[in-house]
């Protein structure tokens, strides 16, 4: 009875790991999405840092010549 016991939990747990296992493709699907989302998150980042350097220069030249 009890090694009975013993093969149904077994059973059950290899269950869940095979259920597991099964879903691993998937997730490295919406893992590859989630990377492609942040290399393009990072690009557009630079983007945003360049237009800021950018405009903080001509604010500053701007503040410069109005308050001289």
């Amino acid at each position: 009875m009890r090694k009975e016991a013993l093969g149904e939990v077994l059973a059950d747990e290899l269950k869940v790991i095979r259920e597991y296992v099964s879903e691993i493709p998937h997730m490295s699907k919406k893992l590859d999405k989630v990377s492609n989302d942040v290399d393009e998150l990072k690009t557009d980042m630079k983007a945003v840092k360049a237009v800021v350097k950018t405009h903080s220069k001509e604010i500053a030249a701007l503040n410069a010549a109005v308050f001289k």
